[in-house]
C-alpha cells in the first residue's frame, strides 16, 4: 500500500470515529460535560462540551490502526509516543476544565499540565534543535508548547474557528513535511485533519450543536506545537526555521494582538476581555459570524502557502516572503487597532 493511500486511510479513519463517537457521547456524557452562557461566552442554552474526547477518540483510534499496519523506523516511532503522552496529560486537564464548566480549574493546574506535556516531549527528543546550546532549546521548547497550546485555547470562542484553523494548519504542516523520514509527522497530521473534519458539522448543528471545550482546543494546540518541530524546514534557505510562525500565524497572531491591545488599555494581559479579534470585527465591521469565519480561513490557508513558499524558495525569495510578511501583519496590527475599539 503506498504512502498517499496510508495517509488518507488515517485521515478517514479518524474523521470516522471522530463522527461517530459523538452522538454515542450526547447520550452518556452530554449531562456531565455541559457549558453554560454567561461572561463573554454569548450561546443561548447550556451546550454539550464533548469535541474534545470525540477527537482524542478519532486520534487515537487512527494513530494505532496505522501503527499495527505500518512499519515506522524506530526512532520516529519513540517520538510519537512522546507527543502521544504529551496530548494525553494536556486533553486530560482539558476534561476536568471541561467537567467543571462555566468555572473551570484554575489556570496554573493547567499551565502545570501544559509545562510537563512539554518536558514529556523534550524527553522523548521532541524538541527545537535551533541553537548549539541544549538549555536554550529547551526553554524555546517550553515556552513555544505552552504558547500554542495556549494560542489555540484563546482562539476558541466563535463556531467553527478553532477547528478549521487546526484543520489547516495539519494540513498545511502535512503538505510541507512530505516526503519525509519522520512520518509521524505526517500521520499525526493527516489524523489530526480527520478528527477536526469529524467535530466540524458538530460545532454547528442546530440538533446536536457542540462545543470543542479545553480538552479539544489545548489537544489540538498541543498536537500541532509539537508536530511543527518533527519536520525540517531548512533544506533549501536557513529562513525556512520561520515557517511554523506562518502555519500557525493565526492563533499566534490572535494572542499576541489580544496581549497588546489589553496592555495599552492598561489591562492584565492574561486575564480574559472582549479584546479577541472576531469581537473587534463584529463591532467595528459589522461582520457576521460567518464572513468572520471564511475570512480567518482564507488568510489561514494564505499564510500556509507562505510557509510553503518560504521553505521551497532560495535565499533572495525567501527574504522578500519575510519582508512581506513583516509589513503585512504590521498593518493589520494598526488595521485592528483602529476599529472595534470601545
Amino acid at each position: 500500500m503506498n504512502s498517499f493511500v496510508l495517509y488518507t486511510l488515517c485521515a478517514c479513519i479518524s474523521l470516522a470515529v471522530t463522527s461517530a463517537s459523538l452522538p454515542l457521547l450526547h447520550r452518556w456524557l452530554s449531562s456531565y460535560f455541559m457549558d453554560a452562557p454567561g461572561g463573554l461566552k454569548k450561546h443561548a442554552t447550556p451546550v454539550p462540551v464533548l469535541g474534545g474526547i470525540a477527537v482524542m477518540l478519532g486520534l487515537s483510534a487512527s494513530l494505532v490502526f496505522i501503527r499495527l499496519n505500518t512499519s515506522f523506523p524506530s526512532g520516529t516511532l519513540h517520538a510519537l509516543r512522546g507527543v502521544l503522552l504529551g496530548a494525553g496529560l494536556v486533553f486530560l486537564a482539558g476534561v476536568a476544565d471541561d467537567l467543571n464548566k462555566p468555572q473551570g480549574i484554575r489556570s496554573w493546574v493547567k499551565l502545570l499540565a501544559q509545562g510537563a506535556a512539554a518536558i514529556l516531549l523534550m524527553c522523548y527528543g521532541v524538541q527545537i534543535y535551533l541553537f548549539d546550546c541544549p538549555w536554550l532549546n529547551c526553554i524555546l521548547t517550553f515556552f513555544w508548547v505552552i504558547g500554542i497550546t495556549n494560542a489555540f485555547n484563546l482562539l476558541d470562542i466563535s463556531d467553527g474557528l478553532c477547528v478549521s484553523q487546526a484543520a489547516i494548519s495539519a494540513a498545511g504542516l502535512a503538505l510541507i513535511s512530505l516526503p519525509s523520514e519522520w512520518i509521524y509527522v505526517n500521520f499525526a497530521a493527516a489524523a489530526l485533519l480527520g478528527a477536526c473534519a469529524g467535530f466540524w458539522p458538530y460545532n454547528f448543528s442546530r440538533k446536536r450543536k457542540t462545543f470543542l471545550g479545553d480538552s479539544g482546543s489545548m489537544l489540538l494546540g498541543f498536537m500541532l506545537a509539537a508536530l511543527c518541530m518533527g519536520t525540517q524546514y531548512t533544506q533549501r534557505t536557513n529562513a525556512g526555521f520561520l515557517a511554523p510562525f506562518f502555519i500557525l500565524a493565526i492563533p499566534l497572531f490572535d494572542t499576541l494582538f489580544v496581549m497588546f491591545a489589553r496592555v495599552l488599555q492598561g489591562k492584565n494581559p492574561l486575564k480574559g476581555s472582549d479584546d479577541h479579534i472576531v469581537l473587534r470585527l463584529k463591532r467595528g465591521l459589522k461582520m457576521s459570524q460567518r464572513n468572520i469565519l471564511t475570512v480567518y480561513m482564507v488568510l489561514a490557508v494564505f499564510n500556509n502557502l507562505l510557509a510553503f513558499a518560504l521553505t521551497h524558495s532560495h535565499a533572495k525569495a525567501a527574504a522578500a516572503v519575510v519582508i512581506f510578511s513583516v509589513i503585512y501583519f504590521l498593518s493589520a496590527t494598526l488595521f485592528l487597532l483602529h476599529i472595534g475599539r470601545k
